[in-house]
């Protein structure tokens, strides 16, 4: 079967293909990609000249292997399938349905024969269990739903076609969102029902099979919340305040459990602020953006697209799947959308708005937190579909054409 290739993931995976003694761990939110990518990489394998005899391919969800729920069984249906000499690799989809995989898996790791990859629940891959029993032996390779150019990528590779204006194909992209599947459907209905479905299989195989939850009423009033809030500044204590106003009562330890369970399942990502004089992080003032926007468009009737934190949910979701961290930032009274540093340590701040055209006030407000900044690193203002302009060395970009080209900040 052919999979459409998401380069910007395979390019961080291929240097720890033949790696024996690191385990692969593929992390996302439920249904972004990640057997897929299992899939590809198996494949790149196999036309790299790997027999298929090397290649051990679990889905411990199919029909076949449902019953390995047992560290035994595991073992015992690995070492079955192990190749007599060489390097065997091995691949194993929903792990977590066998308690205590990670002593099975780091037995394996620590003989040297197997290069080991490896999906599941996030909410329990997560949890700490990893990272006490393996720690310093796997690295987390995290996936997100398709960006804009993977988006177009596989509208191209499904044959689909794609709208002429490309600010309108944008403006479809955000609400549909970026989930593999979902572009296939045509109907943006079906598409919606395909994502609320999403978020039930989260809740059911994620979260409710791994931690208890004992009013699960007031759980989904919080998810709903966070899911309608993304991108709105927010502290503890204002979300307690909203949640009391409505009639949901729930104390500050169970609000704080209940986002990180949302965190976990990777549902939701919280974004801090920094304070570019100090040079320091501002604690208890903080914004969450989705993993996919089209987690609120599902939840809600209205479509209309709210531009201001729309753009700002894509951009965070465009930057952290090119690996860049991502902290908002402060400077005096003013606020920058987001400061961005990548890997190499290189850092750039980045304004997000629909337009800068409705008038000089809008124009001179977007501009002042980067030209306040004294720093030579890239500046950039990111609006839907504006006449390109130059100022104060500012970097003008329009978010379509510049999310279709893949391109870096």
């Amino acid at each position: 079967m052919n999979y459409f290739k998401r380069e910007k993931y395979l390019k961080k995976i291929r240097g720890f293909y033949n790696d024996t003694d690191i385990i692969k761990v593929i992390t996302g939110v439920r249904r972004c990609g990640k057997s897929c990518m299992m899939s590809t990489i198996a494949d790149e394998l196999r036309a790299n000249g790997i027999d298929e005899t090397h290649i051990i391919y679990l889905n411990l969800d199919c029909r076949p292997y449902r019953s390995i729920k047992t560290q035994d069984k595991l073992e015992q249906l690995i070492d079955k399938n192990t190749a007599d000499t060489g390097v065997t690799y091995l691949f194993i989809d929903e792990i977590q349905n066998v308690k205590g995989f990670e002593e099975v898996i780091n037995a394996f790791r620590e003989e040297g024969r197997h290069s080991i990859f490896i999906t599941g629940s996030n909410s329990y891959l997560l949890s700490g269990e990893l990272t006490t029993k393996l720690t310093g032996r796997y690295l987390e390779f995290e996936m997100f739903p398709l960006t804009f150019d993977e988006y177009l990528g596989m509208k191209t590779f499904l044959g689909k076609s794609i709208a002429d204006d490309l600010t309108e194909e944008f403006d479809l992209y955000l609400r549909n969102g970026g989930f593999p599947k979902a572009v296939q459907y045509d109907s943006a209905e079906d598409c919606r029902t395909y994502i609320s479905g999403i978020v039930s299989e989260i809740f059911e195989k994620d979260i409710k099979r791994r931690v208890k939850i004992r009013h699960l009423s007031v759980f989904q009033k919080v998810q709903t919340y966070f899911i309608n809030n993304f991108g709105a500044t927010t502290s503890l204590s204002n979300i307690l305040e909203a949640l009391n106003k409505n009639g949901t009562k729930i104390k500050r330890e169970t609000l704080h459990r209940y986002i990180q369970i949302l965190k976990d399942a990777k549902i939701l990502y919280e974004c801090n602020r920094f304070d570019l004089k100090s040079r320091s992080s501002i604690n208890g003032e903080q914004k969450y953006y989705l993993s996919d926007l089209g987690f609120y468009f599902a939840n809600n009737t209205d479509t209309r697209l709210n531009y201001g934190p729309v753009l700002e949910n894509v951009i965070f979701t465009y930057a952290r799947a090119h690996g860049y961290s991502t902290s908002i930032g402060r400077i005096g009274k003013l606020e920058c959308d987001f400061i961005l540093r990548h890997r190499d340590s290189e850092y750039s701040y980045v304004q997000a708005c629909m337009t800068i055209a409705a008038s000089r006030e809008t124009e001179d407000r977007e501009y002042a937190p980067l030209i306040k900044i004294q720093d030579n690193y890239p500046k950039y203002i990111l609006t839907r579909n504006d006449p390109i302009q130059k100022r104060d060395g500012v970097i003008h970009k329009n978010l379509p054409q510049f999310m279709a080209s893949g391109t870096l900040f």
